[in-house]
């Protein structure tokens, strides 16, 4: 394809628009002011904000964070001040950042946790509030809200009729059908739906033949992740009608056009920033070179524009 020498890099998504299709995502950039010095928040598309509950959380004790092959496991467990600190001493920092969309990730263990954060947030100056549903339900035993259709469109419409703001269902993938799903929590209300939250793992230390994290399991993600997060991404924007939201072990342009040809019309940056806080600058950058290099004019034409590949037919004789 000829080479253009221009890109539109602004996207429409949940009925506004971001300057790009790249979001620092949930638990990896805090809540911004953190990266600030580092890297220019007005380049970005938009943030999703450490995870918040309703009271605040010191999270889980430590070692809480491993380094794996080409990943990190954690178990912070959401330390995070809660939503009214959230809202009066973090709140006006990002609001005072040009063009920057603001998503409120929530989190909670009871569905009257998420009900009420939501309302609270749902008259605050933010652009979208998205639903971490891989919270266990401790009510029911535990179960992650996501893990099955019922507790899932429970959590999705029970939030529902007061939220105010475009709803996104963050979806876990520690799941047998994430595509079911997907079509559970379009049905109850989301309208748009990102993925993937972290996969369920563990690391032995073999010589203390001790779990590393002391909450013995912990959330793995980074690059180890990110074909699961692809291939999920396709079957659920395959599954549902609303926008879908890509992630997983994002850390360059052409990884972020993946997810977007498998049919996401944004994507989140995570992990990659541990390791260099202007990470979403760079995926930014490689999507835009990537459309100048294939000459694609807007990097919203990426999205599900994946080809398949035809039967191979063998030819008569």
């Amino acid at each position: 394809m000829a080479d253009i020498t221009s890109v539109e890099m602004r996207t429409r998504l949940l009925g506004f628009e971001m300057k790009n299709p790249v979001i620092a995502a949930s638990g990896t950039f805090g809540f911004g002011k953190e990266f600030s010095r580092y890297t220019g928040l007005d380049k970005l598309g938009g943030i999703s904000i450490k995870g918040l509950t309703l009271e605040p959380r010191r999270g889980n004790p430590p070692p809480r964070i491993a380094e794996t092959a080409s990943g990190i496991l954690n178990s912070v467990g959401l330390q995070n001040p809660g939503v009214h600190a959230f809202v009066r001493d973090e709140l006006p920092f990002l609001r005072s950042v040009d063009g920057l969309r603001i998503i409120a990730n929530i989190a909670g263990s009871a569905l009257d946790d998420y009900r009420e954060s939501v309302r609270i947030l749902s008259d605050a100056p933010i652009d979208a509030i998205e639903l971490n549903v891989s919270c266990p339900n401790v009510k029911k035993g535990g179960l992650s809200f996501g893990a099955s259709e019922r507790e899932l469109y429970e959590a999705v419409s029970c939030v529902r009729p007061v939220c105010k703001l475009p709803l996104i269902v963050k979806l876990t993938p520690n799941v047998t059908d994430i595509g079911l799903l997907a079509r559970t929590a379009e049905s109850a209300g989301a309208d748009a739906i990102s993925l993937i939250n972290t996969l369920l793992g563990m690391k032995i230390d073999v010589d203390t033949r001790r779990p590393v994290l002391a909450n013995n399991t912990g959330g793995l993600s980074g690059p180890a992740v990110m074909p699961v997060a692809v291939r999920m991404t396709w079957e659920v924007a395959g599954a549902v009608s609303i926008p879908v939201i890509g992630m997983g072990g994002i850390a360059s342009g052409e990884d972020a056009v993946e997810f977007m040809l498998a049919g996401a019309s944004a994507v989140m940056v995570g992990s990659a920033n541990f390791i260099d806080p202007n990470a979403c600058e760079k995926v930014i950058s490689g999507i835009c070179e990537y459309c100048k290099r294939s000459g694609c004019p807007s990097a919203a034409l990426l999205t599900g524009a994946l080809l398949p590949w035809a039967p191979r037919v063998e030819e008569d004789m």
